[in-house]
């Protein structure tokens, strides 16, 4: 029978951050009722990311590793997401931010929506150690994001995101984005689509180390948009994928 929680990491050059989040997310499951299962889809690493992980298939029932060797942590996820089996699907960040064991809230029964987003702007959400230009450069992208293609939408780049089986698997075949902008446009899609979309306020704890580059990702990230918003507009994502 397919898991009932499937979790996606995906990891590029994460060697340091790998292993404590792979520990903290087995003690978790570990403890619950539910079947589950575990990817990590390494993605163009120049570290010891891929070796390391695949040695703790070992430790690890229910681990799979999957290997990119291009870039991109939308091509990354959407290969974990297509790949994976279980009835719920959640991407998550390699440096868990959000505490694991806040996994549940996403779930039924405590969320039955579509698709559940973690927001560090929603109700009861609580940062923690996130510097002031980081906080701000975020707000300002996330007001263009609002702005141009998903209006209502507090906080939609934050890196844990849970989906049903069935929707997953309609709208993950019509991304067209690798980047960072690919959860934009998957949310966009998913609205396209009809599907309800609730976010989740989470406590988010700030890790340094963060893969993009303010300046020269923000531009591609703002080119992204206007393309999501293009191609909405053409009905892109309506064909059959």
């Amino acid at each position: 029978m397919p898991p009932f929680l499937s979790i996606i990491i995906p990891a590029r050059n994460e060697e340091t951050r790998l292993p404590r989040a792979l520990g903290q997310v087995f003690a978790f499951l570990e403890k619950q009722t539910y079947t589950s299962e575990v990817l990590v889809v390494e993605n163009g690493s120049q570290d010891r990311t891929l070796a390391m992980a695949r040695e703790f298939t070992g430790s690890f029932p229910g681990l799979r590793i999957l290997h990119e060797d291009l870039p991109g942590k939308g091509r990354a996820v959407r290969r974990g997401v297509l790949e994976s089996n279980g009835k719920y699907r959640m991407i998550a960040d390699a440096d868990f931010s959000m505490p694991v064991d806040q996994i549940n809230r996403f779930l039924p029964p405590l969320c039955t929506s579509d698709i559940s987003i973690a927001s560090r702007e929603a109700a009861g959400a609580r940062r923690y150690n996130e510097p002031g230009f980081r906080h701000l450069t975020g707000r300002i992208y996330n007001f263009w994001i609002r702005s141009l293609v998903l209006p209502g939408l507090q906080d939609t780049q934050c890196g844990f995101k849970c989906f049903q089986d069935g929707v997953a698997k309609n709208i993950f075949p019509r991304q067209t984005l690798t980047g960072w902008s690919f959860d934009v446009e998957l949310l966009a899609i998913a609205r396209r689509q009809g599907y309800s979309i609730v976010e989740i306020g989470i406590p988010w704890y700030y890790n340094p180390g963060s893969k993009i580059n303010v300046l020269h990702d923000s531009t591609r990230m703002f080119l992204d948009l206007l393309q999501i918003r293009r191609n909405l507009r053409r009905g892109v994502y309506d064909a059959r994928p």
